[in-house]
C-alpha cells in the first residue's frame, strides 16, 4: 500500500481535526501518501482529492469541526455514484480508505468494500455517543462538557428567578447526551428517546421537589424525546399544571462546535494511528472502537447493528440525586 484517502461525512463533531491530523501523520510516519477528499461522499464522486501533508494538518488538533468540511450526499446511495465513486479513488491510485463519521458514514464504506473491494477503516466521530462496536466515539466528551456548562450558567438564572427550566440537548434516537449531562448538571430529570416520558410523572416529581424545598428546576430532554422536544415538553407542562412560568433553553448546534476536550484529542490521535495501521496490516471493512480503554477492529456494521446502550441505572441514580 502507498496511498491512503481520508473523508469526513455527516454531521461534524469535535476531535475530528485530531483525528484527520492523526491519520496524515502516521501514514507520512510509515511511509504512505495521503489524500484528503473534501466534502466526504460528494467530493469523492466530485473528484475533490488533493494530497495532505504533516504540514497541512498543522495547528489544527485544537480546532473544532473539519478542516475536509462534510456534506450528506444523496448520489451516492445509488450504485452510479458509489462507482463514480470508486473510479475516483482508482484514478488517484488509492488503496485505502479512512471514513471518519458515523453510522451513515460507515455503511457507504461498507458498500464500497463490498461492491469494488476498497479498502476502509472507519473512526467513529459522533457527538451521540451512540455507534455500536464502541464506548465513546470521538466528539461526545465535548458536547457533554458543553452541555454541561450551558445547565450550569442556566441554574445560575434558575436559582436567581425561582423558575423552571427545561433545557433540550442534542439527540434524536440517543439520550447519551442527555443523561451525562443532566447528571453532571444535577438535573432534576432527565427525558430521554430510549425511556417512556409521563408529564404527569414529571409534574409530581416538580411537586415533591417543591415539598422538600425546591425553589428551581432544571429538566434536561433530549431533542428526540417522544414529545418532540422541550418546547413541547415545557407547553404541556404548563396546561397541564400550576407551573406556568417556565423557560426553554435549546442548547442546539452549540454542542457540536468548540475545541474538543483533551480526551477527544487523545482518543482521536490513538485512533488515527490504529487505523492507518490496520489499513497497513490489510485489514478492510472495520472500525475503529474503544472498549475498557483498549483499541479493538470491529466489523464496520457493529455500528448500526449494535447500537451504543447507557447503562439504566445512571437513570434511577439521576432520580435518586434529585430529592
Amino acid at each position: 500500500m502507498k496511498r491512503i484517502g481520508l473523508l469526513t461525512s455527516g454531521g461534524d463533531s469535535p476531535g475530528m481535526n485530531a483525528a484527520i491530523r492523526a491519520v496524515v501523520r502516521a501514514a507520512t510516519f510509515n511511509g504512505l501518501e495521503v489524500f484528503g477528499i473534501e466534502r466526504g461522499y460528494k467530493g469523492l464522486i466530485e473528484g475533490d482529492i488533493h494530497p495532505l501533508g504533516p504540514r497541512d494538518v498543522s495547528g489544527i488538533i485544537n480546532r473544532g469541526g473539519t478542516i475536509l468540511h462534510t456534506a450528506r450526499c444523496k448520489e451516492f446511495m445509488e450504485p452510479e455514484g458509489r462507482a463514480l465513486a470508486a473510479a475516483n479513488l482508482e484514478k488517484h491510485g488509492i488503496e485505502g480508505l479512512v471514513v471518519i463519521g458515523g453510522d451513515g458514514s460507515y455503511q457507504g464504506a461498507a458498500k464500497l468494500h463490498a461492491e469494488f473491494g476498497i479498502r476502509c477503516i472507519g473512526l467513529p466521530g459522533t457527538i451521540d455517543n451512540d455507534i455500536g462496536g464502541t464506548d465513546y466515539t470521538i466528539g461526545f466528551d465535548t458536547a457533554i462538557n458543553t452541555a454541561m456548562e450551558a445547565i450550569d450558567r442556566i441554574r445560575d438564572t434558575a436559582n436567581s428567578h425561582d423558575r423552571i427550566f427545561f433545557i433540550e440537548v442534542m439527540g434524536r434516537r440517543s439520550g447519551y447526551v442527555a443523561m451525562i449531562s443532566g447528571i453532571a448538571g444535577g438535573a432534576e430529570d432527565i427525558l430521554l428517546p430510549e425511556v417512556e416520558t409521563s408529564v404527569e410523572m414529571l409534574i409530581e416529581r416538580l411537586r415533591t421537589g417543591q415539598k422538600r424545598g425546591k425553589k428551581s428546576s432544571i429538566i434536561i430532554v433530549a431533542e428526540g424525546c417522544e414529545y418532540g422536544g422541550a418546547m413541547v415538553l415545557a407547553k404541556r407542562v404548563s396546561d397541564q399544571s400550576e407551573y406556568k412560568d417556565n423557560r426553554v433553553t435549546v442548547i442546539g448546534h452549540l454542542q457540536r462546535g468548540g475545541s474538543p476536550t483533551a480526551m477527544d484529542r487523545v482518543l482521536a490521535s490513538r485512533m488515527g494511528v490504529h487505523a492507518v495501521e490496520a489499513l497497513i496490516a490489510g485489514e478492510a471493512g472495520k472500525m475503529v472502537g474503544v472498549s475498557g480503554q483498549q483499541l479493538q477492529l470491529r466489523p464496520l456494521s457493529d455500528a448500526w447493528e449494535q447500537r451504543t446502550r447507557f447503562d439504566m441505572e445512571l437513570l434511577r441514580v439521576a432520580h435518586v440525586l434529585s430529592v
